[in-house]
């Protein structure tokens, strides 16, 4: 494996890091309603563990409600009680065939609490990004060792790697500050 293919597959695993974690950070509640907060919400149908995204339409019409609109109306029973089951904490109100959830207020204490959690994403996420770039260095320092490349390839390969690290670390801190803006926000 050359040291453009160890970099490359380095980068798609940091870059995959950090869209699990703004997939995360997306579920995390902040003071507005956001579609982000149960689309990824399993409900059984037709016996399949099924997100909500793939069932309804989802919608935030207000800074306060999530309208959900199941495409198959016999399933509303089914989303209603997924919803009750997850960990946001607020009941569906079913109105027919949509589902209404009212999104409260957070209080200042609660706020603080969801900013830690979104930190403590981040920084999961960075020892992740730590332990690709570890990864990519021993693969450099075995190919060095075998003599497939050479210590010039090895020095470059260590310090691309480490730039790459630095690189999706900040991003990382600027997800977690935008989130943790948008929860103290309010």
């Amino acid at each position: 494996m050359s040291v453009n293919e160890i970099l490359s597959d380095s980068e798609s695993k940091m870059k995959k890091a950090v869209e699990v974690l703004h997939d995360e950070l997306k579920s995390v509640r902040s003071g507005m309603a956001s579609t982000g907060l149960v689309e990824n919400i399993k409900a059984d149908f037709y016996g399949t563990p099924t997100p909500l995204k793939q069932m309804a339409t989802l919608a935030a019409p207000q800074v306060d409600i999530i309208v959900i609109k199941p495409f198959d109306p016999t399933s509303i029973k089914e989303i209603e009680k997924a919803i009750k089951a997850s960990d946001l904490s607020i009941a569906p109100i079913v109105d027919g065939k949509v589902i209404r959830l009212n999104i409260p207020a957070l209080s200042g204490e609660r706020r603080k609490q969801l900013v830690q959690q979104a930190k403590q994403a981040g920084e999961q996420t960075k020892v992740g990004i730590r332990n690709i770039r570890r990864d990519a260095i021993k693969h450099l320092e075995k190919q060095q060792k075998d003599k497939l490349i050479t210590e010039d390839d090895l020095k470059n390969g260590k310090k691309q790697s480490d730039d790459m690290a630095k690189k999706y670390s900040d991003k990382i801190d600027e997800l977690i500050k935008s989130k943790s803006d948008e929860i103290l926000l309010d």
